[in-house]
């Protein structure tokens, strides 16, 4: 079975943030940047299917800038087997991610993608349901478990009223959440070795995909700055204040 893992580059989760002066978006000038959280889950996870031999190969897959093939090391480096970088602008819309997957899903022919539930950068929650429903496959979102078991795979998914498990029939797509597994790190052994692993790069009109913006963003402010505590000398100055200063009462 082959495994597609998509993959996106994001600012460090470390790294406090800062806006651009105009407040068009983040400012990412000499910011640290990494592989989204919850990609990287997916391909650790992928990564075990291979180590289980329920897969045979592991393919990573990254859209955006040529600076991209950072990440794309690193998922080599922790056991995917080959990349794939397809060079389009630095920030490029769900619906056109999940068309560039949807075109590279049709040259490969992986059974299973699993990628990550969303990127901490935009917090979209869109390209794999888009993609499921662009190749007319089964998904199961927000796996926290996942069981393969002959041509269906059991994902176990995190729910509001707790959990919930579902059968989806093979080829299909997977998105990965927090709880999936814990990943592991690039060796620096794996990390040479990753050099000489193939990384193939290509643009989405070699793919046939035309990439066209539909969002444009308005604005973007920074959260409110939260005010300080007050302490109160009694239990009825508290109540008073609960009730005509908070209006909670």
């Amino acid at each position: 079975m082959k495994v597609l893992v998509p993959l996106k580059r994001v600012v460090d989760f470390n790294v406090n943030i800062r806006l651009k002066a105009d407040g068009s978006g983040v400012d990412k000038t000499n910011v640290k940047m990494s592989m989204n959280p919850f990609d990287e889950i997916a391909l650790e996870e992928a990564v075990r299917l291979k180590e289980a031999g329920k897969a045979d190969e592991v393919i990573a897959v990254s859209i955006g800038v040529e600076k991209g093939q950072d990440i794309l090391r690193t998922a080599l480096a922790c056991g995917a087997d080959r990349a794939i970088l397809v060079i389009a602008e630095e920030d490029v819309e769900p619906l056109n991610i999940a068309k560039i997957l949807a075109a590279i899903v049709a040259e490969e022919k992986p059974e299973l993608v699993l990628m990550g539930k969303q990127a901490i950068d935009n917090d979209c929650n869109q390209s794999g349901q888009m993609l499921a429903a662009l190749l007319g496959w089964g998904q199961g979102t927000f796996a926290s478990k996942i069981e393969l078991a002959d041509d269906a795979i059991q994902v176990t998914r995190e729910v509001d009223a707790g959990l919930q498990t579902i059968k989806v029939n093979l080829p299909a797509i997977v998105t990965a959440d927090l709880r999936l597994n814990t990943p592991r790190y690039a060796t620096l052994p794996n990390i040479m070795k990753a050099k000489k692993k193939p990384l193939d790069i290509t643009t989405p009109d070699k793919l046939g995909v035309e990439v066209r913006q539909r969002l444009t963003i308005l604005e973007t402010v920074e959260p409110p700055v939260r005010q300080p505590g007050i302490r109160v000398t009694s239990v009825a100055e508290l109540v008073d204040r609960l009730k005509n200063e908070a209006g909670v009462l």
